[in-house]
């Protein structure tokens, strides 16, 4: 087996326009990016991201027969650990979490006409989306179990259900609906996913809720995550994606390279995170030294930078096997890296915040804010503990139960031992002798 810890120059090449891109365009507005006229900015961001599909790295995640690049999931975790360093430069890039995950549902179920009418806008960036699962009185970690229905009345869908917790639904053009349209086949064949304006009506945007990232929530602001009700909400019959009872396919569509993807952008702003930490060490004196001659501090950098090294390198790893086996084959491996990283992150947010102190509790440091936003890193897309199990569940599948003591015991051992040694020495010409291992 071939291993290779390097990228074509080619790509290396993108990689680097990336950063720079990013470090030099980006990274410096933001400051003051949420005090930015969102008017203004869209223009700005538009011309922004024609930079960005002129290198032709817009939509990298698809498959060129679906509008993307084809780059496989090795290269895009390199690119999404680069886009990690800033929080906005997803949309920039086209990856925007949940339009990316929407637009690989739509490129794997939707019909050619149903792509012509929202996977190719929202793929140019004319129009955004939202995918409504989570519900606010059923396990977000249990998606077999859904309250919200639909059924069929002549040419329409009618749908009528609660849903929360719905990323930028109150910035969105469409919501991705889930639904559930054949309870018979429950649990894994069960629900279905439609597309639904969010001009629909019936469908009502409730509020944006605030979250330990945005206390005091600005109704109708990129990030956030609503609360929405369907009352008898009608949508002709082609706004079902697939066929009744595909949700769950349809919805895994979403899951596989997403999760890399997440893990990568966390990562890279784990490595941020630790270069200020870094940057303070050397930087600030306590009873007569600098930070970084303290061997807690000292801990904190190499505990750091030795979890993101091993975290990157279980992501690689992860996603060269997807490239090469498909995501369906590495699904434990996917939770894995969700999980792992997850944690990570958060410890490397933390551990700077105590090195640099009140300044980096403060919001004069941008890691209070990253600590915020990520928290919910280890809940969403599933929380850690399912992911967690079901690698478990799966690493166990490899084992067998024995009777009586372990395979490992020792004493039960002993017999085979000897004759193993009894074997070697008769083959190598060893003298034969009265004693056995262990006689004296």
């Amino acid at each position: 087996m071939a291993w290779d810890f390097e990228t074509d120059d080619e790509f290396a090449v993108q990689l680097a326009w990336m950063r720079d891109f990013i470090d030099g365009q980006l990274i410096p507005l933001e400051p003051i990016y949420d005090r930015l006229p969102r008017d203004e900015w869209r223009v700005v961001q538009a011309h922004l991201q024609r930079q960005v599909k002129e290198r032709g790295l817009w939509g990298a995640f698809l498959d060129p027969q679906l509008g993307g690049q084809g780059f496989g999931q090795l290269k895009l975790a390199l690119m999404s650990e680069v886009i990690g360093r800033c929080m906005f430069s997803m949309a920039i890039f086209g990856v925007q979490a949940p339009d990316s995950g929407n637009m690989e549902l739509l490129a794997h179920g939707a019909t050619e006409a149903q792509k012509e009418r929202w996977l190719w806008p929202n793929l140019r960036g004319e129009i955004s989306s939202a995918f409504a699962l989570t519900e606010p009185f059923f396990a977000g970690a249990d998606p077999t179990v859904i309250g919200t229905t639909a059924h069929q009345d002549g040419g329409e869908w009618v749908i009528n259900g609660h849903k929360w917790f719905i990323t930028n639904a109150s910035v969105a053009d469409i919501v991705l609906v889930f639904a559930e349209t054949n309870p018979e086949g429950r649990p894994h064949r069960h629900a279905s996913v439609f597309v639904v304006p969010t001009d629909t009506p019936g469908l009502d945007i409730e509020r944006d809720i605030p979250t330990m990232a945005h206390p005091d929530v600005e109704y109708g602001r990129v990030g956030n995550h609503a609360e929405l009700v369907l009352r008898d909400c009608r949508v002709p019959a082609d706004h079902l994606i697939g066929q009744p009872g595909d949700g769950f396919v349809l919805a895994q569509q979403r899951l596989g390279g997403g999760r890399i993807h997440h893990a990568m952008r966390w990562l890279g702003q784990a490595q941020r995170s630790l270069d200020i930490m870094c940057e303070r060490a050397v930087s600030r004196s306590s009873h007569g030294k600098l930070l970084a001659s303290h061997q807690m501090v000292q801990d904190y950098v190499a505990l750091s930078h030795t979890e993101i090294q091993a975290a990157r390198l279980l992501t690689f790893q992860t996603a060269w096997k997807i490239d090469k086996h498909g995501a369906a084959a590495v699904r434990a491996d996917l939770g894995m890296v969700k999980a792992h990283v997850s944690k990570v992150v958060l410890a490397v947010l933390d551990r700077t915040i105590q090195v640099c102190g009140a300044l980096g509790y403060s919001g004069d440091l941008p890691v209070e804010s990253w600590y915020r936003a990520t928290r919910f890193g280890p809940i969403g897309d599933g929380p850690d503990e399912l992911h967690k199990s079901v690698l478990a569940r799966t690493v166990l599948k490899r084992y067998r139960p024995v009777d009586g003591w372990p395979s490992e015991h020792i004493p039960s051992r002993r017999p085979a031992a000897e004759a193993k040694w009894a074997e070697l020495s008769r083959l190598a010409g060893v003298p034969e002798s009265a004693d056995t291992p262990g006689e004296h």
